[in-house]
């Protein structure tokens, strides 16, 4: 989400998708945005392309932000990239579908075989999995 940019996202049809360019497998990735991130993004400022722009100008914030933040907290236990894991194990803890779960995090799922016949990238699945763990971050 760090480099997300505001021509990415779409408010209305609750997207953000994601240019094969900026993601690992160089395939394009569509988001589901669930109600509590649309908010979230309606407060933010605008000014500039970067939904989460960094001090340098015309720069997104960069990867260390987060790890230095979690360090000023004193949450030595906590690594940014725990976050994805426990979105990953959430899912499986609340017994929601490994495929769609792996999907949801931009992963290449299945054999290529399984790969060639898939025509769907199940979006309206993951938009329920999106809002089930909105409902559950809530909760904590």
């Amino acid at each position: 989400m760090l480099g997300a940019r505001w021509d990415e996202i779409d408010l209305e049809s609750a997207l953000w998708v994601i240019p094969g360019a900026r993601t690992k497998t160089r395939r394009e990735h569509r988001v589901p945005l669930s109600e509590p991130a649309l908010r979230l993004l309606r407060e933010l400022s605008r000014a500039g392309d970067h939904v989460f722009p960094g001090w340098r100008r015309g720069r997104p914030l960069s990867n260390m932000a987060m790890l230095l933040l979690l360090r000023r907290m004193d949450r030595t236990d906590i690594t940014p990239h725990g976050f994805r894991s426990t979105f990953r194990d959430w899912c499986a803890e609340s017994g929601h579908d490994h495929q769609l779960a792996e999907m949801a995090l931009g992963h290449v799922v299945g054999s290529a075989v399984e790969r060639a016949y898939r025509r769907s990238d199940l979006f309206a699945l993951r938009a329920r999995l999106m809002a089930d763990w909105a409902k559950f971050c809530a909760a904590i």
